[in-house]
């Protein structure tokens, strides 16, 4: 059974910077795709960030480009989201992801991800 565990969110101003961890279990993932997606007070749900967890690649939202950065310790079996920089807009609850890459979905999409963590929530106050 695959477990996604998130931490790392919390209540911090503007222009810090936060890491959130998400640590996975119950299989080998190197054929995942692992994202990050965050949904804010009365909004839909959007994809952040995603990484192959076998090759490493990374995509991002145009949005977070540059501000967000997506990364795997395969030891700790573990996907990092360091968020830079941080505005009040970025307030949401972050949620961490997995699915089975077969390319037939966008990676930018929840429908590629069959599995989901509980969500940490990141308020960032102005």
């Amino acid at each position: 059974q695959v477990q996604l565990v998130e931490s790392g969110g919390g209540l911090v101003q503007a222009g810090v910077s936060l890491r959130l961890s998400c640590a996975a279990s119950g299989r080998t993932f190197s054929n995942y795709v692992m994202g990050w997606f965050r949904q804010g007070p009365g909004k839909e749900r959007e994809f952040v960030a995603a990484i192959f967890w076998g090759a490493g690649d990374t995509y991002y939202a145009d949005s977070m480009k540059g501000r967000f950065t997506i990364s795997r310790d395969i030891a700790k079996n573990t996907v990092y989201l360091q968020m830079n920089s941080l505005k009040p807009d970025d307030t949401a609850v972050y949620y961490c992801a997995a699915g089975l890459f077969i390319g037939n979905l966008s990676i930018r999409s929840e429908r590629a991800y069959a599995y989901w963590g509980q969500g940490t929530q990141v308020t960032v106050s102005s």
